[in-house]
């Protein structure tokens, strides 16, 4: 409800603005809206999660707060018995028992949430639910309180605390139910305790509000009624000791006062409390007496059938009566209780019509007398009608009330001229036919004019219109009573057979009437409970109708007694289910707003009240002299008085038609609106002359800015109100006054800014656009004014909905149209309000009610969303780019989307309501507004990036949302997936598998180095037969894995994790094999990891496949897809297998990895021939660097066919597959670069392939080359000349779309962005490796050293962190000082430039390699091969490394900066963390040489030669020490030479 009401203050807060004279009031008033709109937004999502997190906890907290409620009221009434409770300040006793009242229904209605939500087991909304009904007690206890304080009877005061107390009580027992019966969602016995309950506190409550001052003494009359019509049921009435005329004239003077004492009632519910208790008690003793008099009557009945149809009218009456006093005691609890007056007034009918059908029985007048009197009666009682009609009276629309007044005024024309005419003749019997006729056309007359005064005053645009609920509680209300009434006609043993059809009829219109409300309201409603609930309550209802209509049908076949009971037996439970949905309907929740009528609302009912009260009250007066004229029809004054009377009514009723149809809803405020526009068409023609004579005066008070802004406020508002305009045109009159006002309010704002914006642009073209656009906007809106005029809301003129459709059409392409010219032109600026409007409008739309039918299926909506969610996805990136390289084009970007999250969020909300079950639904509608609040936010920076393109921070800022944004689509599409369990699982496998490949990439940076060691002494042959065991596994998981894709969606999850687990297995294996072939021998090490990872990204495409084609008919693309990648799958398992058969075979291992690389540059050459787009793109530059590895990998083939040994073929072998795969990698995502021309990117492609065809040629060669033979060797030649041709005409393609802007890739200052980054990647790589690292099993009693390796391991780590930080920092700083122009971005020629950057990459190299040889180090010491000295100087050359780097990047760098601060920040880490491994590796080493006892030889012999030994020994380290410093002041000498200067003064 909060979140409601706050969305209509944004609303109108919005609608408002474009009003606003004042300037900086509107800009204020616009902006604290959007800014509402956000933090709802925010909050909207955060109290989900909230929700999430705390949903289980609301249950226990509305306990906590019933039982507190509990308390309280048991200390106010011990205040009370001391005489110490005082009322509370501005509480009064009619405020409190208005509110005790009201409360007690919303706590009805939401108890009846609560049991349904329980029974249901929705925990999510059973905690809603609990929290409501805590609410409505805390007020009701409030209340309770109030009215004990207030009233001054103490009795009164102890019995309404004792009776809020126990409903607190129950309440408390209701909620622990609830929460028992959560946990036991189907649990029988636990759903009865729980109606059990409910029943209970339903009854307290009764109770609490029987309390209330003024409703006892209502009750003590009910009793008394009752009570008194006990004397009907006697067997034999006693014989009348009155004469005939005596008992007739009290009857009749009895029901006067009867009739009489309920018009007071009624009155009384408006007045005090005291008031009711006054009129009802009255009314008691008026019926005592009235009961009395018709039984006196009744003893006057000649037959015993004339007697039963007297009492039979006698107990009509007594129910009438009791149910006036339950609707007037209903009323004064609830005044704002919806269709309680109009309930009230039809009570007061019943009693009178009652009263009439027993006179007419009774009395034996002369002929006519009666029916006037009844006439009488019955125009008094329709009177009240007109005091106040500020709520509907009926169900009818404005054109059925003209249609009403009209029939009906026929009718008393007529029946009028036969009362006269009658009364002349004598014919009196007909006389009284024509009074009857004439009552009933005018209460007609009176409750059309009642309606239709109603309907004015709404539609006054003045008055506050009602808004529309998700049900109408007055239709239940009313359909509940009528169903009743029919229900009691029914089983009333006197009805006819007619009225019992009649009365089914009834009942089946009014019980069908419901259910299509709750199907309505069900379809409409966003709480899955409610939706439930009125679905469950329209079966009941349906249900039991359809077993109450079996039995009527019986009954009409056979009056007899037991088929009556039977008909009694089924009315109940139809009874009971419309009760129980209308309490539930009646929750707030649920509610329509009624209309407030306006001041001058008041006064446009007037004339049509004043001409129906003139009417009822001629029309009386001439029932009354027509009464005297059928007595007495020669007494010439009297007619002459009649037609005086006759004259005035058919005058009111002329009068009463007149104003009805001169005040018809809308009509007036179209004209004024249709002048509006016009005036403003004719000021828009004078500007838009102007401007083409070169004239138009510019406004100088307003920036072009905020002229924008309103403009664009003012067409979204008029966009708003297109739909709602049609709606009233063609069938809701009451609307169409106010929302064609509000349509004319916004064109003198329109014309304004339209021509403020004109006159501020200094392009004449565009000029003449906007002017245009907006002269076409109001002219299509003038004609949807004059169709809507045309229209006027009757639903029967269907000959102009046409019309009012095309013209809403028309108008909606105006709006379209000038919507986009202003976001071009405020995306060019960076104004990004109206986008960023357009995403939070889209997120709201997310949370309204239910969406219409789906058309399709999840699948489908699933698929939409994808692409939608993708595209943000790319979007981001571009705008990162463009963020760099060209900030003004991120408007265009920003727009595209702000469209594409419109198009999510409408997919998304359908897909969530697609979802099963509810909770993925929830979780995507959740997700996709997490992502709504990205974009708001990347799009806010892109605006602020616009205007100030320079800005370093506010860059950083963007492409950190750009990252979240990207994240956030991630999450979006996993919540899709767990849609479908089976594609979740494959989605769930293929990131496991591409962990695989990560690992498998660092293990083969290891081997490459020569560091990966075998833990044991073992060989391959132990290895060997685990793979291939292990390989077959996962070729029985490919096949379930193909064949699930067809299978269910269960069997697919099994088939994925299975070959995720199974994958894992194999590449431990794997990798424990290659670690068992030594160090020693790193190619064939790698030859191995390759061959895995292969199987690995082929498994990985596999999965990829299976997902897309999952649930898809066999002959689908998709399908195609998988049987391709089920192909390549067994390809590179066979591979593998062939690799591990020839590891061990020196001879053939060459070939083997030629073979395997051969097999693997033609499957990436096959994803480079795809059409499908690569997910980023890079830069020539990037495609150009990778060249290099080309040309290296043909040289490294050049020289292995040369020398034809097995090694050289192995490293040739791996050189080539990197060196490819990263070319084509490159090379296509170059080509897709948004600003590559296709003829470009053809070419590119084509060369792409080109050069790798002819390096797949020359490892054929080389492949043959292991049995050389000259010719051989000749074609090895030309063939890597064709591979260098292809590189060449790459090259020259990467520069053509480089275009102008070409960089010299050899640029210092660009390699040492790339170097930076490279070496953050390296370290990252290493740090991850030794993460993986565990020191080895030792004996037990080395504990110390244990100790030590943890310590190695744990500072390596730190170091390996530090290192990568301060990389990573060091390229910030670049990325700074190329941006303040210290270093020139393109291209820096300037010697010292290059000398600083050449200092930098050296530098951030150097560090890379001391962490890469820390980690090497680190991981020799854990496994026992290499001593802590050398571990020692690896951590102090790191730290040296770290300090070149810091000076290197503080020669150019800017000490304030953020960048440099962050810096020096990392290489103190840096610092730190070495000088730790230091200190304890040294204090390991000092421990070790300590604890190193020396054996002395006892032998003399043997004690000189120890001697010798270790003399020789000390002279021979020295001489070592000597070379190693030598060594070491040489490598130093070398690398001063290339040191800038400013490095060698610095260390000077």
């Amino acid at each position: 409800a909060f979140f409601k009401e706050n969305d209509k203050m944004v609303a109108s807060a919005k609608a408002a603005v474009p009003t606003v004279t004042d300037q900086a009031a509107a800009m204020q008033l616009s902006q604290c809206a959007k800014n509402l709109a956000t933090s709802l937004a925010e909050l909207r999502t955060a109290s989900q999660k909230a929700h999430e997190a705390c949903g289980p906890m609301e249950i226990d907290s509305a306990l906590n707060t019933v039982q507190t409620l509990k308390n309280e009221l048991q200390d106010a009434k011990m205040a009370a018995v001391d005489g110490q409770l005082k009322p509370l300040p501005g509480e009064t006793l009619e405020k409190c028992t208005q509110d005790l009242g009201s409360t007690s229904k919303a706590v009805g209605s939401s108890m009846a949430q609560l049991l349904t939500c329980a029974a249901q087991g929705n925990e999510h909304y059973t905690g809603v639910a609990a929290r409501e009904t805590a609410q409505a007690l805390k007020t009701l206890a409030q209340a309770a309180r109030g009215v004990a304080a207030s009233t001054s009877d103490p009795v009164a005061a102890h019995a309404m605390l004792d009776s809020a107390r126990d409903v607190m009580e129950g309440s408390a027992m209701l909620i622990q139910e609830a929460k028992q019966a959560l946990a036991a969602p189907g649990d029988a016995d636990s759903q009865q305790r729980l109606a059990q309950v409910a029943k209970a506190v339903s009854h307290s409550l009764n109770n609490c509000v029987n309390c209330l001052p003024g409703q006892k003494d209502v009750d003590v009359a009910l009793k008394s009624i009752g009570e008194s019509s006990k004397k009907l049921l006697v067997d034999s009435l006693p014989p009348s000791s009155k004469s005939f005329q005596e008992a007739q004239s009290e009857l009749n003077q009895a029901a006067a006062d009867l009739n009489q004492s309920a018009g007071e009632v009624v009155h009384a519910t408006r007045g005090q409390s005291g008031e009711l208790a006054a009129a009802s008690g009255k009314f008691s003793d008026d019926f005592d007496e009235f009961l009395d008099a018709g039984i006196e009557m009744a003893g006057q009945a000649q037959t015993k059938e004339d007697q039963i149809q007297v009492i039979g009218n006698l107990k009509s009456i007594s129910m009438a009566s009791s149910k006036l006093l339950l609707a007037a005691k209903s009323l004064s609890v609830d005044p704002g209780a919806p269709n309680a007056k109009n309930l009230l007034a039809a009570a007061a009918r019943a009693v009178t019509e009652s009263i009439n059908q027993l006179i007419t029985l009774c009395t034996q007048q002369a002929p006519g007398q009666k029916e006037c009197d009844n006439a009488l009666r019955e125009l008094e009682t329709v009177k009240g009608m007109l005091d106040n009609p500020n709520e509907p009276v009926s169900d009818l629309s404005y054109f059925d009330c003209i249609e009403g007044v009209m029939e009906n005024s026929k009718v008393l024309g007529e029946s009028m001229a036969g009362i006269s005419q009658n009364a002349k003749t004598g014919d009196l019997l007909v006389f009284g036919e024509c009074v009857g006729v004439a009552s009933k056309a005018l209460c007609g007359l009176t409750e059309a004019a009642a309606q239709a005064a109603y309907l004015v005053g709404i539609s006054d645009p003045n008055s506050q219109a009602g808004q529309q609920g998700l049900v109408d509680p007055i239709q239940f209300a009313r359909a509940n009573q009528a169903i009743q009434m029919a229900c009691q006609n029914l089983v009333d043993p006197a009805s006819s057979p007619s009225q019992v059809l009649s009365a089914a009829t009834i009942v089946a219109k009014h019980t069908s009437a419901l259910c299509n409300a709750c199907r309505i309201a069900s379809s409409k409603t966003a709480n899955p409970v409610a939706k439930r609930h009125f679905v469950q309550s329209a079966k009941e209802v349906a249900n039991s109708t359809a077993n109450l209509v079996k039995t009527i049908k019986a009954l009409d076949g056979d009056f007899s007694e037991e088929n009556r009971n039977k008909c009694r037996i089924a009315t109940s439970p139809l009874i009971e289910a419309v009760e129980n949905l209308t309490a539930f309907a009646s929750n707030p929740e649920f509610v329509s707003i009624p209309a407030q009528i306006s001041t001058e609302g008041s006064r446009a009912q007037e004339p049509i009240l004043v001409s129906a009260k003139t009417m009822l009250e001629s029309s009386s007066l001439l029932i009354k002299t027509a009464r005297s004229l059928a007595i007495n029809p020669k007494d010439p004054p009297t007619w002459s008085v009649l037609a005086g009377h006759s004259h005035t009514v058919s005058d009111s009723i002329k009068s009463l038609i007149t104003s009805i149809r001169d005040k018809a809803p809308g009509q007036r405020e179209c004209d004024f609106s249709i002048d509006g526009i016009n005036k403003c068409i004719r000021d828009i023609e004078q500007a838009s002359l102007a401007a083409v004579s070169q004239s138009l005066a510019t406004r100088d008070d307003i920036s072009v800015e905020a002229l924008q802004e309103q403009l664009t406020s003012v067409v979204q508002e008029i966009g708003h109100l297109i739909d709602p305009i049609a709606t009233a045109a063609r069938g809701e009159a009451a609307q169409l006054g106010h929302k064609v006002t509000q349509l004319a309010s916004y064109f003198e704002p329109l014309v304004s800014a339209a021509v403020g914006v004109a006159s501020k642009t200094l392009n004449h073209q565009q000029q003449m656009t906007v002017l245009d656009q907006s002269k076409t906007l109001a002219e299509s809106a003038l004609q949807m004014l004059y169709a809507a005029k045309e229209g006027g809301g009757n639903p029967k003129a269907s000959h102009t909905h046409d019309a009012i459709t095309e013209a809403a059409q028309l108008m909606k392409e105006a709006v379209d149209d000038i919507m986009v010219t202003l976001n071009e032109a405020a995306s060019e600026v960076g104004m990004v309000g109206g986008m960023v409007d357009a995403i939070a409008e889209a997120m709201t739309k997310l949370d309204e009610g239910t969406p219409p039918d789906p058309k399709g299926t999840f699948v489908d909506y699933q698929t939409t969303v994808v692409k939608y969610s993708k595209a943000i996805a790319v979007t981001a990136q571009e705008m990162m780019t463009k963020s760099v390289t060209n900030p003004e084009e991120l408007g265009g970007l920003a727009s595209q989307m702000a469209n594409d999250y419109g198009h999510l969020a409408l997919q998304g909300r359908m897909a969530a309501a697609t979802a099963e079950p509810e909770e993925i639904g929830f979780q995507i509608k959740t997700r996709v507004q997490e992502l709504g609040h990205g974009c708001i936010f990347l799009v806010q920076k892109a605006g602020a990036l616009q205007i100030c393109p320079t800005d370093s921070y506010t860059k950083r800022e963007l492409i950190e949302c750009a990252r979240a944004v990207t994240e956030k689509v991630s999450l979006v599409l996993s919540a899709l997936q767990a849609g479908n369990k089976g594609t979740q699982a494959c989605i769930t496998a293929a990131s496991a598998v591409s962990g695989i490949i990560a690992d498998l990439d660092t293990t083969i940076m290891f081997a490459t180095a020569g560091t990966l060691n075998a833990e044991n002494n073992e060989s391959f042959a132990d290895h060997r037969e685990n793979i291939l065991k292990t390989a077959k596994a996962l070729v029985e998981d490919t096949k379930l894995l193909v064949s699930g894709a067809a299978s269910s969606q269960d069997k697919l999850a099994q088939a994925a994790q299975s070959s995720a687990n199974t994958i894992t297995q194999l590449a431990e294996v794997v990798k424990l094999g290659a670690a068992s072939l030594g160090s020693d021998d790193p190619e064939t090490q790698v030859v191995l990891i390759n061959a895995i990872k292969d199987v690995a990204k082929a498994l990985s495409d596999l999965i990829g496949a299976t997902k897309g084609a999952a649930s898809k008919p066999a002959d689908d693309p998709s399908m195609y897809q998988l049987k391709g990648a089920a192909k390549v799958m067994v390809t590179n398992v066979t591979s593998l297998l062939k690799t591990v058969k020839a590891v061990e075979d020196e001879a053939t291992r060459g070939t083997r990895a030629l073979e395997a690389t051969i097999e693997y540059i033609k499957q990436e050459l096959t994803v480079f021939q795809s059409s499908e787009v690569p997910e980023k793109t890079s830069s020539p530059e990037e495609s150009i660097r990778m060249t290099k590895g080309i040309t290296m990998a043909t040289a490294k083939a050049v020289a292995a066919g040369n020398s034809c040994r097995q090694e050289d073929v192995i490293a040739t072998a791996n050189l080539s597959r990197k060196a490819v795969a990263d070319m084509l990698t490159a090379c296509k995502q170059a080509s897709y670069h948004p600003d590559v021309s296709e003829e470009i990117r053809e070419r590119a492609l084509r060369f792409g392939t080109e050069c790798t065809l002819g390096y797949l040629e020359l490892l054929d060669i080389l492949e043959c080359l292991l049995m050389p033979t000259p010719e051989l060797k000749h074609q090895l030649a030309s063939f890597s000349k064709r591979v260098a041709s292809a590189v060449t005409e790459l090259i020259q393609s990467a520069e053509a779309m480089k275009g102008t802007e070409w960089v010299d890739p050899e640029d210092p200052t660009v390699i040492a962005e790339t170097e930076l980054l490279g070496a953050a990647a390296s370290i990252e790589a290493a740090a991850k490796k030794l993460e993986q690292l565990k020191p080895r099993a030792k004996p037990k009693q080395a504990d110390e050293t244990l100790d030590f390796e943890e310590q190695i391991l744990e500072a390596a780590k730190s170091i390996a962190a530090a290192t990568s930080a301060l990389v990573k920092s060091a390229s910030a700083a670049q990325r700074e000082l190329v941006a303040q122009g210290k270093v020139g971005a393109i291209p820096a020629n300037a010697a010292d430039d290059g000398q600083w950057s050449q200092g930098l990459i050296s530098a951030a190299r150097m560090v890379a390699a001391a962490t890469s040889n820390l980690c090497e180090a680190a991981n020799a010491s854990v496994q026992g091969h290499a001593s802590e000295e050398k571990l020692i100087s690896s951590a102090k050359q790191v730290a040296a490394s770290t300090a070149q780097l810091l000076v290197a990047c503080k020669v150019k760098a800017d000490h304030d900066s953020e960048a440099m601060r962050r810096l020096q920040a990392a290489g103190n880490a840096v610092k730190r963390a070495s000088d730790n491994l230091v200190r304890a590796a040294q204090k390991a080493a000092f421990g070790k040489a300590e604890d190193d006892d020396v054996v002395v030889k006892t032998k003399f012999v043997g004690g000189i030669a120890q001697i010798i030994a270790a003399q020789e020994e000390m002279l021979k380290k020295e001489r070592e020490l000597e070379e190693a410093r030598k060594k070491l002041a040489q490598i130093r000498q070398q690398q001063y030479k290339f040191l800038p200067t400013e490095l060698r003064e610095d260390e000077g």
